[in-house]
């Protein structure tokens, strides 16, 4: 680990990772990084908008397993500063951070990558680029697997319109974000975390509008490359989920070999609403891949 940093009070400080942190270089910016415990590698990406808050509890849960817990705040989220290249937010600029963030976290060991929505989108890109370099992938409602088609289309530009108003600070924003927020983490063992993210909303609409954005770019079609796919992965999939819809993605899940897949209780974060079952269905699955 590397310089602590103190960032100055915000509302997304609140949601990302909590001292004692570290700043690392990546991609020609910083990103924040908390570690819990000491063994195997496990590395934590979570959605946009959220933080690395988000994996605490499972953090703490997996350092007493005997796994060394690394969870990360994208840049802009939480601890981390805004990308100094002034990039866009997309799962692919983040599969390149992890080029650099997983030796720097991991050295020759392959890690476990966790990763939710977009995170779990850059888990996937990274792992199908660097498969020798990943040991397992567990991806909790991943974006990249769902067909883009008209309906697609629609979604994606009323949800980017709709941060564009949060960004420009229109008054009714924080309210609707809110009720957003409750359809996306219904889970009652998520309300903690889910009101930070709310209080936050109206500071990260500008990010959250860069990321429904990319989703509508040609690369953020994982659906091919999945098929080829040749890491171990379980989907941890919160079944209540209306936007990243399992419907939506079986298609492409299915495609992919040997994978495994459960369905958790919750809307968005299986990790986050579900835990318990989520911890058990972790351990059973990486106890059955080999380091």
């Amino acid at each position: 680990m590397v310089t602590q940093l103190i960032i100055a009070e915000s509302m997304r400080s609140a949601v990302g990772v909590q001292q004692p942190f570290a700043l690392l270089d990546a991609g020609g910016t910083q990103v924040a990084v908390a570690q819990y415990g000491t063994g195997e590698p496990i590395v934590c990406l979570h959605a946009t908008g959220h933080g690395g808050r988000d994996y605490a509890a499972f953090a703490d849960a997996m350092a007493h397993c005997a796994y060394s817990v690394f969870v990360v705040d994208w840049p802009g989220h939480g601890a981390s500063p805004p990308d100094a290249t002034g990039r866009s937010v997309s799962a692919e600029r983040y599969a390149e951070l992890l080029a650099e963030l997983v030796p720097a976290l991991c050295g020759d060991v392959r890690p476990i990558l966790l990763g939710n929505s977009i995170g779990g989108a850059a888990a996937l890109s990274f792992a199908l680029r660097h498969p020798s370099r990943v040991r397992a992938l567990v991806l909790c409602n991943p974006g990249g697997l769902a067909p883009f088609n008209a309906l697609a289309n629609a979604v994606i530009a009323s949800m980017v319109k709709f941060f564009a108003a949060g960004e420009r600070k229109a008054r009714w924003f924080p309210r609707a974000f809110a009720a957003y927020y409750r359809l996306v983490l219904p889970g009652k063992p998520a309300a903690a975390e889910r009101e930070r993210i709310v209080a936050a909303g109206p500071e990260m609409a500008p990010l959250l509008k860069q990321a429904w954005d990319s989703f509508r770019q040609p690369d953020a079609d994982l659906r091919a490359r999945a098929k080829t796919l040749a890491v171990p992965t379980l989907f941890a999939w919160a079944k209540q989920d209306q936007i990243v819809a399992w419907s939506r993605s079986k298609a492409a899940v299915d495609s992919i070999p040997g994978c495994e897949v459960n369905m958790f209780c919750g809307g968005h974060s299986s990790f986050l609403e579900d835990p318990a079952a989520f911890n058990k269905a972790f351990l059973a699955f990486v106890g059955k891949v080999k380091p």
